[in-house]
């Protein structure tokens, strides 16, 4: 019986290397400095977009604050306080990034993958449309998770703790939030969830590297849904729990999700591996 010699990282299925170059450290950081500064580019270009629609983007993001704040103080208006000339500017400047981010996710997830792409085999190096869109679709997945699902019973809880405190004529609770401190939460916490939703990629891109295995992921199971329910119980307000329950329900389905796409990923590697033995 005649077996081949295993396939070295970066070499092909059919034995030939891929990008047989070898690079220095310096090489190898300069070819991340590149990507680095395309990744960059378009973010500022996407910022520059988002900047001409800033007031639209400040109305868009703070519509869960507004509809949770008119449901609690229905006479109230709501408001966003500055404290400096120059925090109006600052601040949109921060919400216009934090839209250059989302705008740019394609392009800096094509940069990220085609920086490790030569360490890849051929076939692997064939995922990188799928790897684009999917994870793009995964930011976008957990941006929209955010606003719609975590947003609203967020606020909404935080906003029943305000109020008369101790009966008529005690001390009342208010909230005067400044421009700066609520895009600093919001901004924040969508790209947050956002790159929490990348989990189901990361996890493929370790079986597909041969890291984890699927039966791996299937008995730490127990242990994620543990961790994801103290993960949602830590970025939730308070006692109550159907915030907790949905960011915990959200994390846990991620998992198994990622379980799943493993053992695809794992199948697809197996053919090669085991044509690795030949008579």
């Amino acid at each position: 019986m005649a077996t081949k010699e295993p396939l070295e990282f970066g070499e092909s299925a059919e034995g030939d290397p891929e990008d047989d170059i070898k690079m220095t450290i310096w090489e190898h950081l300069g070819e991340l400095r590149k990507r680095v500064v395309r990744a960059a580019i378009t973010l500022f270009a996407g910022a520059l977009v988002c900047w001409n629609f800033r007031e639209h983007l400040l109305v868009w993001i703070g519509e869960p604050y507004r509809v949770a704040w008119k449901v609690r103080f229905p006479d109230t208006p709501m408001e966003l306080q500055t404290l400096a000339p120059i925090d109006a500017f600052v601040n949109y400047m921060q919400l216009a990034l934090t839209g250059g981010v989302v705008l740019a996710a394609p392009v800096i997830f094509y940069q990220l993958w085609a920086f490790i792409s030569p360490g890849l085999y051929s076939k692997e190096k064939r995922y990188i449309i799928p790897f684009v869109l999917f994870s793009t679709g995964l930011f976008a997945a957990g941006i929209a998770f955010c606003y719609y699902a975590f947003f609203p019973s967020f606020f909404a809880y935080s906003f029943s703790l305000l109020g008369p405190v101790g009966g008529v004529g005690g001390l009342v609770l208010t909230s005067r939030p400044t421009m700066e401190f609520f895009l600093d939460f919001a901004t924040r916490m969508l790209l947050a969830f956002g790159f929490i939703f990348e989990l189901p990629l990361f996890i493929s891109f370790l079986a597909l590297a041969g890291i984890v295995t699927p039966m791996q992921l299937v008995r730490f199971s127990r242990w994620a849904i543990i961790a994801s329910f103290v993960i949602g119980a830590f970025i939730t307000p308070g006692p109550e729990m159907s915030s907790q329950f949905i960011v915990a329900s959200a994390l846990v389905a991620l998992y198994f999700f990622s379980v799943g796409l493993s053992f695809l990923v794992a199948k697809r590697r197996d053919p090669s591996d085991d044509s690795s033995t030949t008579t």
